[in-house]
């Protein structure tokens, strides 16, 4: 059993299956997601009355599975950043939009040299769906891009004016 932010999850071993865990939702359905050794994933539910028996509601693929996670952990991974910053005085993180006219939308994250020039790092950036977290310098920024930074309030300031440029 381990516990998640407000949710306990009960984790059990299949033997030769992979991983079961468990936990029961908002509405009171206990849900079960099955970690298989294959690296694919099924949805289970247990109904009320017989808690060993569950019905199977869909399967995903390594990939799929890789996906839906990608698509649930977008919206939240700057709050959790928040949250891990909230722990560290002078600490914040925050995050900057790069819009299409910014002098460095089409040029490699080490050009930039955000962290020599503030001491603010960039952990991800946010592109549409998909969360690249911790970018190398080489990582082409683009238009749109939502940069995920870490450090003081000017250094997250002075990331923020080279973006403008």
């Amino acid at each position: 059993m381990f516990h998640d932010g407000a949710m306990d999850v009960n984790e059990v071993l299949l033997p030769g299956v992979g991983l079961r865990y468990e936990f029961t939702n908002a509405d009171g359905d206990r849900i079960g997601i099955i970690a298989r050794r294959t690296g694919d994933f099924e949805m289970v539910s247990y109904p009320e009355d017989d808690p060993d028996e569950s019905r199977p509601l869909f399967r995903l693929t390594q990939e799929e599975a890789d996906t839906v996670a990608e698509i649930l952990g977008a919206p939240r991974i700057a709050e959790r950043f928040a949250d891990l910053t909230r722990e560290v005085p002078g600490l914040s993180a925050g995050q900057i939009d790069v819009p299409a006219t910014s002098p460095h939308a089409g040029h490699p994250l080490g050009h930039m040299r955000a962290r020599t020039r503030t001491g603010a790092s960039i952990v991800a950036i946010v592109r549409g769906e998909d969360v690249l977290a911790s970018p190398g310098p080489a990582e082409v920024i683009r238009g749109g891009d939502v940069l995920v930074v870490i450090g003081t309030h000017d250094g997250i300031e002075g990331v923020r004016e080279i973006i403008r440029g």
